[in-house]
């Protein structure tokens, strides 16, 4: 019997462990006419929903079954899970990026950390320890952009070039089994076409021309580019005409977003928008270590030319520091960790200034449901909010950007899309529910592949070297 009639014996089943938009994991099987089987992990992060934490504590699978994982990029919603993973079985390779090899260690060792306080006010015991994150690292294969390497017998891999954050990639995967045709699937990861600090390859040709699965974020899949209003400079600069010796608190993710925002204060001085005078912090160990790894040039995927981009009257802030930060009535700009503001630095400034009318709180990043950013973000003026059962009245100014948004909007997503000449099947991921919906009816509508999915806990896509053979309902994580 021919290839083209066995085909479906030759397939490849991927589902979601998330829901939402953290804890971003995909279990991927492939079948080999042969009856033989591999499985491995696209991710394996944390989430960081509330109403998910409880899935932080298991996998739907048996981590001893996983052949290898594929790491997108160090962001804790991508990661957060290694050591976890290694705890109950895993022992296989991780593979990802140079780059995100070298920042892997900061990211892990920090949320191990932030675990095990939170598990002390839980009185629980912590998911995971410092010995699954050293045994995790041993595990990991660096790799660089454009090189197709190995990962299995029948499993190529090519990473490129991603926006997202330095080390991001897309990845390509190229299955084979003999005569039968390549299985091309492209995870993009969260997606994003330029960045502040590098340039973005477009992909070769060769890629774009292959019969392809893709696999996309969908975190902005409601919103178009246009609709971003770059309002930050403009709002930092009222404020400061407004309360010369007021105290501006920049919640920000610690790679990637703090530095943009350091960089964007550069550039306010330079043109006159921002006083030299007015002192600039960055708060958290964790943001100061990779700022250093920038200015270092440890980082291979940043240019060169763009690492001049520390403000004026700029300082490290130390933990004796932040007390002092807290009481001042001068006027002061502190960039603080974590984005959300459930963790780090930021939850310390926010319940200190939140109260206090000669602040504001702008922040800089996506805010997920539950978080304390989003709390704050959407509680009226002069109500409280809840600060682990302390009510504190919300009296400062608060505002949020989207316009240093890490992941692409839904018409540039589109746009990519659209450059692909054979698109089998696109299936969406990574973002809300009722967001995924949508931008997948967009995808259907403007798009026209072949098929369209919606990756959830609760369905699993069986596909092959033609796209989609099948879409099937299933118990929750229950994978076959």
């Amino acid at each position: 019997m021919s290839a083209h009639f066995t085909r479906d014996n030759f397939n490849v089943a991927i589902q979601s462990e998330s829901d939402g938009v953290t804890g971003s994991c995909m279990q991927i099987t492939v079948s080999f006419p042969d009856r033989s089987k591999t499985s491995f992990l696209m991710d394996c992060g944390l989430f960081q929903e509330p109403e998910y934490a409880a899935r932080n504590r298991s996998f739907s699978f048996n981590p001893e079954n996983i052949s290898f994982v594929i790491v997108s990029h160090n962001h804790i919603d991508h990661t957060g899970r290694l050591g976890l993973l290694q705890k109950k079985g895993f022992f296989g390779k991780v593979y990802t990026s140079t780059d995100t090899s070298i920042l892997m260690p900061l990211a892990l060792q920090d949320t191990c950390h932030i675990l095990k306080e939170a598990a002390k006010k839980e009185n629980t015991s912590p998911i995971y320890n410092d010995t699954n994150v050293f045994n995790v690292m041993n595990m990991v294969v660096p790799c660089k952009f454009e090189e197709t390497i190995n990962v299995s017998q029948n499993i190529k891999m090519t990473m490129f070039k991603n926006g997202h954050l330095p080390g991001a990639e897309m990845i390509l995967l190229q299955i084979s089994y003999h005569e039968y045709e390549d299985i091309n699937i492209l995870f993009l990861g969260d997606i994003a076409l330029k960045n502040m600090f590098f340039s973005v390859p477009n992909l070769p040709d060769w890629v774009l021309a292959l019969p392809l699965t893709i696999v996309t974020e969908s975190t902005y899949g409601d919103t178009n580019s246009s609709d971003i209003e770059f309002n930050f400079k403009r709002n930092v600069k009222k404020f400061f005409t407004e309360v010369p010796n007021g105290t501006l608190i920049n919640p920000a993710f610690s790679l990637g977003r703090s530095q943009e925002v350091l960089y964007t204060f550069k550039q306010m001085q330079n043109e006159g928008l921002l006083s030299k005078d007015i002192p600039i912090f960055l708060d958290g160990k964790l943001s100061q270590s990779y700022t250093n790894l920038y200015l270092k040039r440890a980082l291979s995927s940043i240019d060169k030319e763009n690492l001049d981009f520390l403000p004026e009257n700029f300082f490290y802030a130390s933990k004796l520091d932040r007390i002092n930060l807290c009481n001042s009535p001068e006027a002061k700009i502190i960039v603080a960790s974590s984005g959300m503001g459930s963790y780090g630095p930021a939850r310390t400034y926010l319940q200190k200034y939140i109260s206090r009318s000669d602040s504001y709180i702008h922040f800089t990043g996506y805010a997920a449901e539950g978080t304390l950013a989003r709390d704050i973000y959407d509680a009226a003026h002069d109500s409280t909010v809840n600060f682990g059962g302390l009510c504190i009245p919300k009296k400062a100014r608060i505002s949020y950007t989207s316009q240093f948004s890490a992941h692409a909007k839904a018409d540039e997503i589109l746009k990519f899309l659209g450059q692909f000449t054979n698109l089998l099947l696109v299936l969406v991921t990574h973002g809300e529910p009722e967001v995924k919906n949508k931008f997948a009816a967009r995808i259907v509508e403007e798009i026209a592949p072949k098929n369209v999915g919606i990756l959830s806990t609760t369905v699993f896509f069986r596909i092959g070297s033609r796209g989609l053979i099948s879409a099937k309902p299933t118990s929750p994580l229950q994978v076959k």
